[in-house]
């Protein structure tokens, strides 16, 4: 996906909705995260440029999207203050395989890792289960 520095970028890549100024969230693997942060690499990274994170009011809906029924998975949270790498507000991408929920809003943005995260800024590392229907709730006590 091409990317101009558009959507309001500004100091470390907060976007102009403040959005930089809470935690971001990123949902993977139990297995793809046991090498730790520092050596981290999901597959997004190598093929689209980026690591996929959603913002604590998007995480839910993001994993119904893309995981439902998955019992593996783990959400990392991430202080994006500490992040070196660009991180870029933008319109959703779409991850190799496709999904299974609902498209996200017209207009809204997500962040866009352009480089590894760094082990300094991962705040939590927490198990996301579904319900026992499959779907995904954001754990309200996070934020």
């Amino acid at each position: 996906m091409a990317d101009n520095g558009a959507n309001g970028a500004g100091a470390n890549g907060a976007g102009a909705n403040g959005a930089g100024e809470q935690m971001i969230c990123h949902l993977g693997g139990r297995s793809a995260w046991a090498v730790g942060a520092a050596a981290y690499r999901p597959a997004s990274l190598g093929t689209e440029g980026f690591i996929h994170f959603s913002t604590p009011q998007q995480v839910a809906a993001t994993a119904n999207r893309f995981y439902q029924g998955r019992g593996d998975l783990l959400l990392v949270v991430v202080d994006p203050s500490r992040l070196h790498a660009p991180l870029r507000w933008e319109p959703p991408a779409e991850p190799a395989g496709g999904s299974n929920g609902a498209p996200p809003a017209a207009g809204e943005l997500f962040p866009h890792l352009y480089g590894p995260i760094d082990a300094g800024a991962v705040e939590a590392v927490l198990p996301f289960p579904p319900a026992a229907d499959g779907t995904f709730a954001a754990p309200p006590a996070l934020w």
